[in-house]
C-alpha cells in the first residue's frame, strides 16, 4: 500500500514539474544581460535617431557589439527600422531606414 502512495505521488509530482514553463519576458532578460558598454551604444543611438528623425517613438530592438563600434537596430513608429551604429566616445553614425536604404 505505501509503494502504490509512493508510485501516485512521484507521477504527481513529476506531471506538476511538467506544466511548468519558463514566462519571463524575454526583452526584459536581453536588457539586463547587456553590457554597459552595450546599454549606452542603445541609448545614444535611440537620442540620435530622435533627433535625425524628429520622432519620439524611438525603441532599441537590437544590438550586435563591437570593439570598433555597435549596431544598433531601432524601431521608430511609423517610419519602420533604422540602423546606427554607436561608439565608445558617446558619438554614432550610419543613422539610416533600413526599409528604405540611404534615407535620414
Amino acid at each position: 500500500m505505501r509503494n502504490i502512495f509512493l508510485m501516485g505521488a512521484s507521477a504527481i509530482a513529476v506531471f506538476g514539474l511538467a506544466g511548468c514553463v519558463d514566462m519571463t519576458d524575454d526583452v526584459a532578460q536581453e536588457t539586463s544581460a547587456l553590457s554597459a558598454s552595450e546599454q549606452q551604444a542603445r541609448s545614444v543611438c535611440v537620442r540620435d535617431v530622435r533627433g535625425v528623425t524628429g520622432n519620439n517613438d524611438v525603441v532599441a530592438q537590437s544590438s550586435a557589439f563591437s570593439e570598433a563600434g555597435t549596431q544598433v537596430i531601432l524601431r521608430v513608429g511609423g517610419t519602420g527600422t533604422w540602423n546606427c551604429i554607436a561608439y565608445r566616445d558617446g558619438t554614432t553614425a550610419g543613422i539610416m531606414s533600413v526599409a528604405n536604404e540611404g534615407t535620414l
